[in-house]
């Protein structure tokens, strides 16, 4: 499987071709240094086979930095924490790169303390927990060489602090990315106008790390492609890779998408409802002009197609950012032939750092979060009887399946649970639904639970049959909540109509007050249902929606604190 066979980075040598991408998480300290957080989280994916971990994007300025809580490099005095985390990631057996990326007038004063500069002074809209549009200050010839001298010297750091490798970001409408935009850079001077003078400033900055650093392996991130009419389109972004790859860098990272994207943002980090392997086909008109290795990324976390799209010699390394979240352990179960824990591509994780909160997952509670949870099911050796075969039932059945003997009884014929239901609502999340989404993920996860010896009873109601689970030490109710009043046949009724599709059932399922209605006031719990079955000598858990109607995200949320934490 080429996917999984060594290839190299400039004179990096890497034990296999998958990459973790830059996701800011919020882990850092308010001010910007590594925690223990920060450690564990980053080790997690390197323990879990990835060959390259890229950390997060880290501004080389303080007027660069983008969020609250962002990972510092332009001082010093991030030196010890730095080198604290290469030190656990290459102790678990990866790489360690870093990306230097700059926000330019992607940010606000109220982040950095220092008024926003950018290439022009046009208007930005900037979510950091709240919209606000800011004007940023037009960055001057000579203010512009600071900033290339603030590159160089954060790089030295990147050298110091013991990484492998760095990533240079020249994408999504960050610094770089705005004077690469025809319609963020106006200017009339030597960093605007031609393709040349708009990358001059990224071609300078290559320059003078190479300068200084003439071995270290040197990635640069491009979108080759804006997505809306008065930005950066794929011919031009074609031509400054070729320009790229012929500057010194040792391999270019192909991305895709803009703040100012069209119909939305979204699609830089595509959702769902966009297909698989998203942006390969960039990459792979990129490789066939450049002579150094090419990453794609983008909705890859199907191993098959990953490695197909190294087979064909559409890319020669995949990186993967909402995979990682979803499955750490991707790499080794690949080797290991197990079912892989799909990202659903709902996008919570990014939408809800965007509003402030650190990093997370809907489908691995665990992710950034891995120092509150055990390693191991807390219980062993017990027979547990799973009622329920929605998205809480089947987390909870995938994990204790390796140290228990589980049983999983659902009323349906096929496992999936409300998530049947919600996979035919306009929206998840933030995002439009895809159906497949869901049922793959529903799928990946019984077979996950079977692999390790759990057993699925379909078609049982348990309500008519509760004689079946006597046998059992331990009874774990995930059945769902039901709505009031008789109305869960016409709610499902009227997902399944192509009337759901409509625009207006589209805005209505963005507003707050009627998800709220949907997932939690229109609903019950069956507490009391399920306490009358249970045996005087039986321990059992209610959790998700049985217990307290919500959204997934709390339901399995439940799941993985019963199996790893209480």
């Amino acid at each position: 499987m080429r996917l999984l066979t060594p290839a190299k980075i400039g004179s990096l040598e890497i034990k296999n071709r998958v990459i973790m991408a830059p996701m800011t998480t919020r882990l850092s300290t308010h001010d910007g240094f590594v925690t223990d957080a920060s450690i564990a989280y980053f080790c997690a994916r390197a323990q879990g086979g990835v060959g390259l971990i890229t950390v997060e994007m880290a501004s080389p300025e303080l007027e660069g930095r983008h969020r609250a809580h962002e990972l510092g490099i332009y001082h010093d005095k991030y030196l010890p924490g730095l080198t604290r985390l290469v030190e656990g990631i290459h102790a678990c057996g990866a790489k360690a790169s870093i990306q230097l990326g700059h926000a330019g007038g992607h940010t606000r004063q109220d982040i950095s303390g220092l008024p926003p500069l950018a290439p022009s002074a046009l208007p930005h809209d900037v979510y950091e927990v709240t919209m606000q549009t800011i004007v940023p200050e037009e960055i001057s010839v000579q203010r512009i060489q600071q900033t290339i001298q603030s590159f160089v010297d954060a790089a030295l750091r990147v050298q110091q602090a013991g990484f492998d490798c760095l990533e240079i970001h020249g994408a999504h409408g960050y610094l770089l990315s705005q004077f690469l935009c025809p319609a963020e850079n106006v200017r009339q001077d030597e960093y605007g106008g031609s393709i040349n003078n708009r990358l001059r400033i990224s071609l300078e900055i290559i320059q003078g790390i190479k300068s200084v650093l003439p071995n270290f392996p040197l990635i640069y991130r491009l979108n080759v492609d804006d997505y809306f009419p008065q930005g950066l389109q794929f011919d031009e972004g074609l031509a400054m890779a070729r320009i790229l790859a012929s500057s010194g860098i040792d391999a270019i990272h192909i991305t895709a998408g803009h703040y100012r994207s069209l119909p939305s943002a979204e699609r830089m980090i595509p959702p769902m409802i966009y297909p698989e392997g998203t942006f390969a086909h960039f990459a792979e008109q990129v490789k066939k002009v450049v002579q150094i290795p090419v990453i794609t990324v983008g909705r890859l976390g199907d191993p098959m197609l990953a490695n197909q799209i190294l087979e064909q010699g559409q890319a020669d390394f995949i990186a993967l950012g909402r995979t990682l979240l979803a499955d750490p352990l991707w790499v080794n179960k690949i080797v290991q032939q197990l079912p892989i824990r799909p990202c659903i591509a709902c996008n919570t994780c990014v939408n809800e750092m965007r509003g402030g909160q650190q990093l997370g997952c809907l489908v691995n509670p665990v992710a950034a979060h891995e120092l509150e949870f055990a390693a191991e099911p807390l219980i062993q050796g017990e027979r547990i009887a799973v009622v329920g075969a929605g998205p809480a039932g089947l987390s909870y059945a995938a994990l204790m399946s390796p140290k228990n003997q589980v049983t999983v009884f659902d009323k349906n014929a096929e496992e999936g649970g409300a998530w049947r239901w919600a996979a035919e609502a306009p929206r998840f999340q933030e995002v439009k639904t895809n159906p497949s989404s869901f049922k793959h993920f529903a799928r990946q996860l019984r077979r996950s639970a079977e692999f390790h010896g759990a057993q699925f009873k379909m078609s049982v109601d348990i309500q008519s049959q509760p004689d079946i689970l006597q046998p059992f030490d331990r009874i774990v109710f995930a059945t769902g909540a039901k709505y009031r009043y008789g109305l869960g046949v016409w709610v499902y009724l009227c997902l399944k109509t192509p009337l759901r599709h409509l625009a207006i059932l589209d805005r209505i399922f963005q507003k707050t007050s009627f998800k709220n209605w949907f997932y939690t006031k229109a609903r019950i719990s069956l507490t009391t249902d399920w306490q009358q079955l249970v045996g005087d000598q039986q321990k059992y858990h209610i959790i998700g929606d049985a217990n307290t109607p919500g959204k997934s995200d709390a339901a399995i949320h439940d799941a993985y604190v019963l199996a790893l934490k209480d």
